[in-house]
């Protein structure tokens, strides 16, 4: 076996040029397919970080009627919607593969914020829990935090997104300053933001509708002045910190069986649903399989062609070699051993090709990311199995010359000139 590899190794690099002709098929085939499956894998986690953005791998569990999240600013509060008591935050929190919970109420208000005669429009107002900020991912920026103090005592303080800041105080300090939500005054104590800052990647108007973020700004108070402001009864919504992006779906959906399982409402439409952004990013991945396989597909094609030039250049070699295998067998070497031996250098020929191809393939999907500015995403699994389809390229393409040459009549091989 070694010997045979060694004998085909020596036999590639003795015609150089004739083998790299053959095996540019090969290569050209596994370096395509690589590229693209590389491109694609590139994509779609392009697609997912463009949903989900920075690491945060949140899931945020919300009430819902039908297919449509309940907005307390115009809906009514549903009866028998129980409160999150904490034997249910504890099931939620020791789930597998959960990081943190957080629970909180939003509310977005169209003309409940102002600073003077600026309106936060569109913004959101978010009552919110200790835990809310580590769970985003968010960190305070500038000034400070909630402390207990401010919980004691009721104080009505809130922090400011950088968004919310800008618009309510264009190139002003916010903090110490007033804004006024519902009327109420509330002091502005700190600024946040997210712990690493991420920008959706946008390349088409298509994107820029799926990917676009509200830039309105957001507004958190503490969960315990929800009252003074909206409805003291209405139920709050939880988010979750997933240890991986695939571990997203699982935690939405089992989170919402606990919420629901004490649901006590006369409404079947309403319950509490997750907003699954790995779902959604699953259905835009979708979109583009069906191209994505025809472009696999007609890279194949090459492969295909790369076999059919093995195939020729190894019936080549068996006439050029005529003689030498009469000669074999005329001193007694068996039709397997013969077969197995031209069998071994069409796999080693395509071997060779298969693993230039993964490296020029990796190449190319550099190449591919950079421009399209995309992570890159080099499938392994895909560059183990590209080389084990060359090799089995090899024993399919290299069998008829194998065979014709195994089967060579060693008297008329002998005369052959």
């Amino acid at each position: 076996m070694l010997e045979n590899i060694r004998l085909s190794l020596k036999g590639i690099w003795t015609h150089k040029l004739r083998s790299a002709l053959t095996m540019l098929g090969i290569i050209i085939g596994i370096a395509s397919i690589i590229a693209i499956v590389s491109a694609i894998s590139g994509t779609n986690r392009q697609i997912e970080r463009n949903l989900i953005g920075s690491g945060s791998n949140n899931v945020r569990i919300c009430l819902y009627q039908g297919d449509y999240p309940l907005d307390f600013a115009y809906d009514p509060v549903p009866a028998g919607i129980p409160e999150i008591s904490a034997d249910m935050f504890a099931e939620i929190e020791n789930q597998a593969h959960a990081v943190h919970v957080s629970l909180y109420h939003s509310n977005t208000d169209y003309d409940g914020v102002y600073r003077l005669d600026t309106s936060l429009s569109g913004g959101c107002v978010y009552g919110i829990d200790e835990n809310y900020f580590r769970t985003c991912n968010m960190v305070v920026k500038a000034g400070r935090g909630f402390s207990d103090a401010d919980s004691k005592k009721g104080r009505k303080v809130c922090l400011l997104d950088e968004n919310s800041a800008e618009l309510l105080f264009p190139g002003e300090n916010p903090l110490g300053k007033a804004v006024e939500i519902k009327q109420e005054p509330f002091i502005v104590i700190g600024i946040v933001g997210e712990r690493e800052a991420f920008v959706p990647v946008i390349q088409s108007i298509d994107d820029y509708y799926t990917y676009y973020q509200d830039t309105s700004g957001s507004v958190y108070i503490p969960d315990r002045l929800w009252p003074v402001l909206y409805q003291y009864d209405e139920p709050k919504s939880v988010v979750l910190q997933a240890e991986d992006t695939s571990d997203m779906t699982r935690l939405g959906k089992s989170t919402a069986e606990i919420l629901n399982a004490s649901m006590a409402t006369g409404d079947t439409n309403v319950k509490y649903k997750a907003q699954d952004l790995m779902e959604q990013a699953k259905e835009i991945q979708q979109l583009s399989h069906s191209t994505n396989m025809m472009l696999i597909w007609i890279a194949g094609i090459s492969l295909l062609v790369g076999g059919i030039g093995v195939m020729n250049i190894m019936l080549v070699s068996v006439t050029e070699r005529t003689a030498e295998i009469g000669l074999k067998k005329a001193v007694g070497a068996r039709r397997s051993r013969i077969l197995f031996q031209f069998l071994t250098e069409a796999v080693v020929l395509t071997s060779v090709g298969g693993i230039v191809g993964v490296i020029v393939g990796i190449v190319l999907a550099e190449l591919i990311a950079r421009i399209n500015a995309t992570p890159v995403a080099i499938s392994v699994p895909a560059s183990v199995l590209a080389v084990l389809f060359s090799m089995v390229i090899g024993i399919v393409f290299g069998i008829l010359p194998s065979y014709k040459a195994a089967n060579l009549d060693p008297i008329e091989a002998l005369r052959h000139e």
